[in-house]
């Protein structure tokens, strides 16, 4: 890990969030909006890249952990009155706690097992939301009070600032004793535990943290839409966007999931005005990295750097 402080990556990372940090002294706050949301989008992308990329299990249902911590944060403030900053605390707690309970019958299960587990997770969610609306809102979605700021700059100052440290966390947590432990595990479980580690404990911390990260930025995400739904933070295609996102950037980076949520962000919102044919193009684009560069954006870029 103190290599990293030497490297090319880590200086182009600096580089990159100072030039991001400038951006709301000269850019609209269109522009800004849109990359507040993609920041926390690549939050989204990270953490599942953690349990995915390192520990090897296929999280087809990222947003139950998601919709968890925004809609726990968005009732409480909704129903009670309760600060932003309590209500997004909460949030993330609540998130931990749903990811501990399903993650402890999820573990007993390997392969795609594992994956139809937390996709009916997230099925169960949305039903839940739909039967019990007059506490969620249900189809309509579920109003917010209280938002953190009304300034699109502080948004996305808030926004970066999350992103990064979470960057930073995650990143230090996949390069630690920790994460080499959760990389052979997803590799060999056999072999892994034949050395005496112990695969299910750390992929459940895996899980934990995953879950932490993913209701923090969900609850993050609805006190600046205003508004809670199933289409924004619970709805499948969402959870595909995110796994597409860490698929783009480079599995087992952590930082390419950022960088695949940006892109895929940003990308889809410029080539709206092209309508259903926007969906098909970055499709094309997700298929022809996954096939000609399976390590992704950045994994190809370090594959470069290190031949060089």
């Amino acid at each position: 890990m103190a290599g990293f402080f030497t490297s090319r990556l880590f200086f182009i990372s600096l580089a990159c969030v100072v030039f991001a940090a400038t951006l709301p002294f000269y850019v609209s706050g269109y522009i800004l909006g849109l990359l507040t949301v993609a920041f926390y989008f690549g939050v989204f992308a990270m953490a599942w890249d953690l349990l995915f990329g390192f520990a090897g299990e296929v999280n087809f249902g990222p947003t139950f952990l998601i919709g968890v911590g925004a809609y726990t944060a968005g009732i409480l403030n909704n129903q009670f009155g309760w600060s932003v900053y309590l209500c997004i605390v909460l949030g993330a707690l609540a998130s931990v706690v749903a990811g501990f309970v399903l993650a402890l019958p999820a573990l007993r299960v390997r392969g795609p097992y594992f994956g139809l587990t937390t996709l009916v997770a997230v099925l169960m969610l949305q039903n839940f939301i739909v039967v019990f609306a007059d506490l969620t809102g249900g189809e309509i979605g579920l109003t917010i009070p209280d938002v953190i700021t009304i300034d699109a700059g502080a948004n996305y100052w808030i926004a970066l600032g999350f992103m990064t440290v979470s960057a930073a966390i995650l990143y230090g947590l996949s390069q630690s004793p920790v994460g080499l432990v959760l990389q052979a595990s997803g590799q060999d479980p056999v072999q892994a535990g034949a050395l005496g580690f112990n695969i299910v404990k750390h992929k459940l911390a895996a899980f934990i943290v995953s879950a932490f990260f993913s209701g923090l930025s969900g609850a993050l995400l609805v006190f600046y839409f205003g508004t809670a739904s199933v289409g924004t933070v619970v709805d499948v295609a969402v959870g595909v966007n995110v796994i597409v996102s860490a698929v783009l950037g480079g599995r087992r980076t952590v930082l390419g999931a950022a960088l695949g949520a940006i892109f895929l962000i940003v990308a889809g919102e410029f080539l709206r005005p092209t309508g259903e044919l926007a969906t098909f193009i970055v499709s094309a684009v997700a298929l022809l990295v996954v096939l000609f560069f399976p390590g992704g954006f950045l994994g190809a870029a370090l594959q470069r750097e290190a031949r060089s």
